[in-house]
């Protein structure tokens, strides 16, 4: 394990990079949050009486949807006033740069794609995109609110929620396995800006070394990950991933 950001080892990193068939990234909270993007248990005013398990499940959806509502519009809200970050914006350019490139993320704020991120697997969902509770059909039109009426589904009246996977809800599973078949078929695998905590999502980084993958993890700081790492970078990703990508543009020049 080597943790240092010096000229030869992004330099060595951008090797394997250049050579590598199949490269995939997971990010967790840690990138966004780079963007002060607030994680999900900081809250203030009224909904420091809630615990985000009281909020985002379905029981309370169906038992208080005007709620539910109210406090994922106050969230967004909050998250349309942040702008992605140079780990962010280096992401979306790495993924230019290689030909098989895969970004899995934990998080819901867009601000991947808002990034300019194409190939990107949402396994929590996206905060900004709407669904039918009922039929599970995306609502693509803007949601709008009257006082006393939820929106509902044109296709089967049932009530558009937000797409975002909830406390008791199963992960897409269409998403996690095409997660599952990306980390097992990388040449080079990053884990940035993650705990490596919350599972299955975890268990992503651990798959690809498994797999044979050369293992990067970007984290301030160490994990349970660690220890499996080929290359430990512990700086933020807005800063360690620019540097990453200016050393692959270096290798692709030659």
């Amino acid at each position: 394990m080597n943790d240092s950001l010096s000229r030869e080892t992004l330099d060595e990193l951008a090797q394997k990079l250049v050579q590598a068939d199949r490269v995939g990234v997971l990010t967790g909270a840690g990138v966004s949050r780079e963007s002060g993007v607030p994680t999900f248990r900081e809250a203030d005013g009224l909904w420091n009486r809630f615990r985000p398990e009281e909020l985002a499940n379905v029981n309370a959806f169906i038992s208080n949807p005007e709620r539910v509502w109210e406090w994922y519009q106050w969230r967004r809200d909050l998250i349309g006033k942040v702008e992605p970050n140079p780990g962010h914006y280096a992401l979306a350019e790495m993924e230019q740069l290689l030909e098989q490139f895969t970004l899995v993320t934990q998080n819901v704020d867009n601000l991947h794609r808002h990034a300019g991120s194409d190939r990107v697997i949402e396994l929590h969902g996206n905060i900004m995109r709407n669904k039918c509770h009922n039929c599970g059909v995306i609502v693509e039109t803007e949601i709008e609110f009257a006082e006393g009426e939820l929106p509902k589904c044109e296709a089967c009246g049932g009530m558009i929620r937000p797409d975002v996977v909830w406390f008791g809800e199963m992960l897409p599973a269409d998403a996690i396995e095409q997660a599952w078949n990306e980390a097992r078929q990388c040449d080079v695998f990053f884990s940035v800006g993650t705990s490596a905590i919350v599972y299955p999502a975890a268990q992503l980084p651990f798959e690809a070394k498994a797999a044979g993958a050369y293992l990067v993890e970007v984290n301030p700081q160490k994990t349970d990950l660690t220890r499996l790492a080929d290359l430990y970078i512990g700086t933020p990703s807005g800063e360690a991933m620019p540097k990453v990508v200016d050393a692959l543009k270096r290798a692709l020049e030659k």
